[in-house]
């Protein structure tokens, strides 16, 4: 047996031990910002020296998290942009955004809390990034077209959105809301402008399509 034949299977552990920590971060984190590495070892089912083997430290293991939800952040944004073109109704456009984006908000809410301990803002504001550019452009594009009022410049009503979709992922934390999305999606063109009726019927038509997706599903 070579020694590359060997190491493989440590390797497959390795990978595994590494995505169960990260897996229980996410868990424990959003339950308890304060929650320290051998709490998280301990719920992981580790040893100590193994998680410090993947994340010498709390800034380690913050940063994995924050570069893994930039990763299925981008990774949810190509997949939409795959299947929505720029001739898509703008109130249909930013409803499919925000039904596709709040799983992967719910999976990293944590991030949330971290930001105000030692993720730092400035780091959730680079994950975020992609994202703001592209509701304000579908904001822009919706005021251009007259779907949306422009009783706010598209990048302050983003902002706004974006502020309503945080306060309602920590309600989430705080076990009060509970929702797949549409809700949220229902409760953002409402404040884009869309009147309420026309607002569920939109979400009731594009949800469907966004769920056949899977997007962030793991």
């Amino acid at each position: 047996m070579t020694k590359s034949v060997a190491r493989e299977p440590q390797r497959r552990n390795a990978r595994s031990n590494r995505a169960r920590i990260l897996a229980t971060a996410r868990r424990e984190l959003g339950r308890n910002p304060d929650t320290t590495l051998e709490e998280l070892a301990r719920a992981a089912g580790v040893v100590r020296r193994t998680l410090f083997g993947h994340f010498p430290g709390r800034a380690a293991l913050l940063e994995a998290l924050a570069e893994e939800a930039s990763e299925v952040l981008r990774s949810a944004m190509a997949a939409g942009a795959e299947r929505v073109g720029p001739a898509e109704p703008a109130e249909r456009a930013l409803a499919h955004f925000v039904l596709l984006m709040w799983p992967v908000g719910d999976r990293y809410r944590m991030l949330l809390a971290l930001a105000r301990h030692d993720l730092g803002v400035e780091r959730v504001a680079e994950i975020l990034a992609p994202a703001r550019a592209e509701v304000t452009a579908i904001l822009e594009r919706g005021q251009r077209d007259g779907v949306f009022p422009g009783h706010l410049p598209p990048a302050v009503l983003s902002a706004g959105l974006e502020a309503m979709t945080v306060a309602l992922l920590e309600q989430v934390n705080t076990g009060a809301l509970e929702d797949d999305g549409t809700r949220v999606a229902t409760a953002q063109l409402i404040a884009a402008g869309v009147p309420e009726e026309r607002a569920r019927t939109v979400v009731e038509d594009v949800a469907p399509t966004v769920t056949a997706e899977g997007v962030a599903d793991e």
